[in-house]
């Protein structure tokens, strides 16, 4: 059987960016910014100037999540955290941050934002989503 699909288009991730980064400037917090397809692809990146350099890792493991899951990073059970974390070599974590891209019940991928608190993170990932029409679900 064939499927029809849906995937963000670089129009769409451009605004996302965008939109990330004008509400990250908003709150005065650099962000790192990393959407992922739904297989868990890069298919974009930022790092704002300023944002912390670790915490581009943080936030691709959160888009991963998202997008592996369908759900937001920080619902990741917290006793089971550490065993995914370790069974996936990082990719996956319980931080907040990481949204995934929902449309028209088609999961489009996931975002992840790093650099700043938990509510910044998901404020900004929020934003993105919205810049698209998108929800977390």
């Amino acid at each position: 059987m064939i499927e029809a699909s849906a995937r963000l288009t670089d129009a769409a991730l451009m605004t996302m960016l965008a939109a990330a980064v004008e509400r990250a400037k908003a709150m005065g917090q650099p962000q790192c910014i990393v959407i992922v397809d739904p297989s868990a692809v890069d298919l974009a990146c930022l790092r704002m100037t300023g944002a912390k350099v670790l915490s581009l890792r943080s936030a691709r493991a959160k888009a991963q999540t998202a997008a592996s899951t369908g759900r937001a990073s920080h619902l990741i059970a917290e006793a089971v955290r550490p065993a995914i974390a370790a069974a996936t070599d990082g990719a996956m974590t319980g931080l907040p941050g990481g949204l995934p891209i929902w449309r028209d019940g088609v999961l489009l991928g996931g975002i992840g934002i790093g650099s700043g608190s938990g509510d910044q993170d998901i404020e900004v990932a929020m934003a993105a989503l919205a810049a698209i029409g998108a929800s977390a679900g």
